[in-house]
């Protein structure tokens, strides 16, 4: 007790320790862990990546079949008109070429043959 008069008489105050409120802890949440670790994710990303630029190439390649389909059709289509085209200008041909139309047509620009025979050469092809 001696201690606490002197202190009472002393100059020098009393020291008071002030405490701070104590600040609420925040609660350290865990760390959420990913479904996939970042080696899995680069590796699905370059499997989806591949996985495109397959369909894309698959795609593209089905178009150019589709149009050399289309193209051949067209020639085909081409192919039988003018066979048909052909045919048809065949058949003129033997048509015009009768003897008695080559001689109907000599008679009218003034040929006259007389007790003569017309006989059709043979074509040489």
């Amino acid at each position: 007790m001696a201690a606490e008069e002197i202190r009472k008489y002393s100059m020098v105050p009393e020291r008071k320790t002030y405490q701070s409120p104590p600040t609420p802890k925040k609660k350290q949440q865990p760390l959420r862990k990913s479904w996939f670790s970042k080696g899995e994710k680069v590796l699905y990303s370059a499997g989806i990546i591949i996985v495109a630029i397959a369909m894309i190439f698959t795609v593209q390649y089905s178009s150019s079949i589709d149009t050399l389909n289309r193209d051949i059709q067209q020639v085909n289509q081409n192919i039988t008109h003018y066979q048909s085209e052909n045919t048809t200008l065949v058949a003129e041909v033997k048509e015009m070429s009768k003897p008695s139309r080559i001689l109907a047509i000599a008679e009218e620009h003034g040929l006259n043959i007389k007790n003569a025979k017309v006989k059709q050469a043979s074509q040489s092809n």
